[in-house]
């Protein structure tokens, strides 16, 4: 098997497959075109950072990744907090989601993103599976065997290509899959902050007419913040000194934990929806950000790709050995599965973007209604928790037992 790709979806795939003795070692080659490096030693946080569901913390479990994470470098939270800027926390248009009800010990984890793709990379490495440094520049879909070329020459063949290369997909591009979707015309800026109050181990996120502002707790008693603005207003912030960005951040908060500071550069990228029009074709699956990319106002992005990875596991395990691995009726099935639920999922949260991001007074009412009623049915909000967690819907029956 090939994987293109060699991010954490397409390195936690390749170490899946060997732990669930789905592909023998040394019968899985992931392609990348730059090797993950490993955090230095007293690095501090990535700027990138993840908030990762049960259903990809017992992913990364399955294919040992999650135990060699440092501790440091993960944080579990016990709560989040959602809000209007028309309202205030725990207030009528607010939502606030709690592990103690769900009888959970978490409501999730915020992991280094630099920590989590070096450890993904390194079981990938344990798992036998041949780690090649290239880019794509052609691929040719025969009867037994799918044959991808690279820019340096190189020919590599297997039964299956798994494109795992990103937004971007080149992978996407060779077997000529189109792409739908729309740019949001925002850009998310992230940057970790200090707050006067502590974030009392809480994810907050507040909605503005221009963007949603998140709060993720670390495990310093800083948060990360993710802010995603209108394309001019991310400039503006931009161009801004780093007192003054913090001034802006916490008024934007609404000073939920008093005044913020930053403690880092600025990061940012623009935002888009973007679904692929198909997953599989005979000998080839796209999964992860080069099958679908959604708005990170929920953080879901790369929960989906992981689930992306166990589906694909799970359908390859059952389809009778490699020699199958490439029959467009065993590809159907994973996505048949995948497509479904992404789009599901993108879906509902591009409705939130709009319905958040839009001043008008009809919508502001249907805000402040819609968040009242949800608060005030209780199994409706532990449903919608159950479900960020990955513990409902349409999950692999293997991460069950992790």
């Amino acid at each position: 098997m090939i994987i293109v790709g060699g991010g954490v979806s397409g390195a936690a795939l390749a170490a899946l497959l060997a732990k669930r003795q789905v592909c023998a070692a040394g019968r899985v080659a992931v392609v990348a075109e730059r090797a993950a490096q490993p955090p230095l030693p007293g690095a501090d946080w990535d700027l990138r950072v993840f908030a990762l569901s049960r259903a990809s913390e017992r992913l990364l479990r399955a294919c040992g990744v999650w135990d060699q994470l440092p501790r440091q470098r993960r944080f579990a939270y016990q709560r989040m907090c959602v809000w209007d800027a028309q309202g205030s926390p725990g207030g009528s248009a607010s939502l606030s989601f709690d592990a103690a009800q769900l009888a959970e010990p978490n409501l999730g984890h915020i992991v280094d993103g630099r920590a989590l793709q070096w450890q993904c990379w390194q079981a990938a490495r344990s798992s036998g599976a041949a780690l090649i440094d290239g880019r794509s520049s052609a691929v040719t879909v025969g009867d037994a065997e799918v044959t991808l070329r690279l820019e340096d020459g190189r020919e590599l063949r297997a039964q299956l290509l798994v494109a795992a290369d990103g937004t971007d997909s080149k992978c996407r591009e060779l077997l000529r899959i189109g792409s739908a979707g729309h740019a949001y015309h925002q850009d998310a800026l992230v940057a970790h902050v200090r707050t006067a109050r502590a974030h009392q181990n809480t994810a907050w996120q507040r909605f503005l007419p221009t963007g949603p502002l998140a709060f993720l707790p670390l495990d310093d008693g800083r948060s990360s913040i993710v802010w995603s603005a209108a394309r001019h207003r991310a400039a503006q912030l931009r161009a801004m000194s780093a007192d003054a960005l913090g001034a802006e951040v916490t008024q934007a908060s609404g000073e939920v934990l008093g005044e913020c500071t930053l403690t880092t550069p600025v990061l940012s990228f623009a935002l888009k929806l973007q679904y692929a029009l198909e997953y599989a074709r005979p000998r080839a699956v796209l999964l992860g950000d080069a099958a679908h990319v959604v708005h990170p106002l929920a953080g879901q992005g790369l929960n989906l790709g992981l689930l992306d990875c166990a589906a694909l596991v799970q359908v390859l395990g059952e389809a009778g050995g490699p020699q199958n691995f490439g029959d467009y009726s065993v590809l159907r099935r994973y996505e048949r599965w995948r497509r479904s639920e992404n789009l599901l999922a993108a879906g509902a949260l591009d409705g939130l973007e709009r319905l958040f991001t839009n001043a008008d007074p009809v919508s502001t009412g249907l805000r402040t209604v819609g968040l009242a009623m949800v608060a005030k049915v209780p199994a409706l909000t532990q449903g919608l928790a159950r479900r960020a967690l990955g513990l409902s819907g349409d999950v692999p029956d293997f991460l069950a037992r992790y």
